[in-house]
């Protein structure tokens, strides 16, 4: 059986190889909706990739929590802008979460052979989701089993939206090799309250 779920999948339905609180759904928005966010991105101050002294081959522009020098994740105060507010409304729909529960935004772009090598994300990171924009990826996932890796991967289709919640983002690890065509994608973020 394929490890990728088709793209006529009902939404958020369990699919046996993928993690426990992933869930996919194509076709969040229509054609027109992703080309106004797109041409929306052009305004962005993007900003090279860079974690803890890493460089990626991607570019950046975010909202709300960012990461610090030290690979923290810091309130800035800065709101989610208006132009992804609808987009944030059909997310929170989907997810069932409340829109005001993500308190980070970010818009990335990928040039053709960029991509994200293996990582989980940590602390205050509760629940994520991402909608993909303009061409696919594949979005892998593993988990180290004993001495072996139980790995997935979900077709990331243009327009589509994902969430990793739970074990998904906790347990898992995920990365997508290098895209083939320009591509961008909008990744909200829940964040966890701070501890007083």
């Amino acid at each position: 059986m394929s490890q990728q779920l088709s793209l006529f999948d009902a939404p958020i339905e369990a699919h046996p190889n993928l993690p426990e609180g992933f869930a996919y759904r194509p076709d969040l928005i229509d054609v027109a909706e992703e080309r106004d966010l797109v041409d929306q991105f052009r305004d962005l101050d993007f900003q090279p990739y860079e974690h803890m002294g890493y460089l990626g081959h991607r570019r950046v522009a975010g909202f709300g929590w960012r990461r610090d020098a030290r690979g923290h994740m810091v309130e800035t105060g800065e709101p989610i802008p208006d132009f992804l507010r609808p987009l944030l409304s059909k997310v929170a729909e989907f997810t069932g979460l409340a829109a005001d529960s993500f308190r980070h935004a970010l818009v990335t772009e990928y040039a053709p052979g960029a991509g994200i090598g293996w990582h989980r994300d940590r602390p205050p990171a509760v629940a994520i989701a991402g909608v993909s924009l303009l061409s696919p990826c594949a979005f892998r996932l593993r988990r180290r089993v004993g001495d072996r890796w139980a790995r997935a991967t979900q077709l990331a289709a243009p327009r589509s939206v994902y969430l990793m919640a739970g074990p998904a983002r906790s347990d898992w690890q995920h990365s997508i090799p290098p895209v083939e065509a320009l591509r961008y994608s909008v990744t909200f973020r829940t964040v966890a309250a701070p501890r007083a």
